[in-house]
């Protein structure tokens, strides 16, 4: 599987502290401008959650919602997150949810904020973030949310739709998979079938933390 590489110089890998902890991470991270989305996002959202989560969620980016409030997963796709880690039996308050972009890409449509997905440069650009969230918190599983995820993560080639649940080797974590992101349960037809899936998802993470 192919794996990414980063020119320091077009990243945020120099606002890194030295010694980084999710406190330090996380007031660095509120200046960051290693691309142009700061400048049209309200402000930067970081990670959030347990420092012991033997969990992480990683999306793709904040939402409108998550903008205005400063919070990941915080918006309609985040409670749905919520309400599904509910029902697989996992303890919102030890995990931790991040994204791996920081800003919100957003373009205007009347009153509102429409989402518009990162490309690879932005994505490049803030990748050293959510590689620094997992070098601190270590957790024993990871879990991408979503195609943007699962291939700025697992590597470019990764299809969730074909891949979805699969175990992947990653330097990251023991564990890594991945699946559907929340907000596209919201946008399906059939949103119960798809919300029952998701949940199904869920428990196999359950269980991977409770093997530990």
């Amino acid at each position: 599987m192919s794996q990414l590489s980063f020119d320091d110089d077009d990243t945020a890998a120099a606002l890194i502290p030295e010694r980084p902890t999710l406190k330090t991470l996380r007031e660095a991270a509120a200046g960051c401008q290693a691309c142009s989305l700061w400048a049209h996002a309200t402000e930067t959202v970081f990670g959030e959650g347990s420092a012991g989560a033997d969990v992480v969620f990683v999306g793709e980016q904040p939402g409108d919602r998550e903008d205005v409030e400063g919070r990941p997963f915080v918006g309609p796709a985040g409670q749905l997150l919520d309400q599904a880690l509910e029902e697989a039996g996992i303890d919102r308050s030890k995990v931790y949810v991040t994204n791996v972009v920081k800003h919100f890409k957003s373009k205007p449509q009347g009153k509102r904020r429409i989402h518009q997905k990162p490309n690879w440069r932005e994505i490049t650009a803030c990748r050293p973030w959510v590689d620094a969230e997992l070098a601190v918190l270590k957790p024993r599983v990871l879990v991408c949310l979503g195609a943007v995820a699962a291939q700025a993560l697992l590597g470019r080639d990764f299809r969730v739709s074909r891949q979805r649940g699969e175990l992947v080797d990653s330097p990251l974590a023991p564990i890594a998979v991945a699946t559907v992101h929340p907000s596209s349960i919201l946008r399906a037809e059939d949103r119960e079938v798809q919300f029952q899936r998701f949940v199904r998802d869920l428990e196999k993470v359950a269980e991977l933390i409770a093997s530990g």
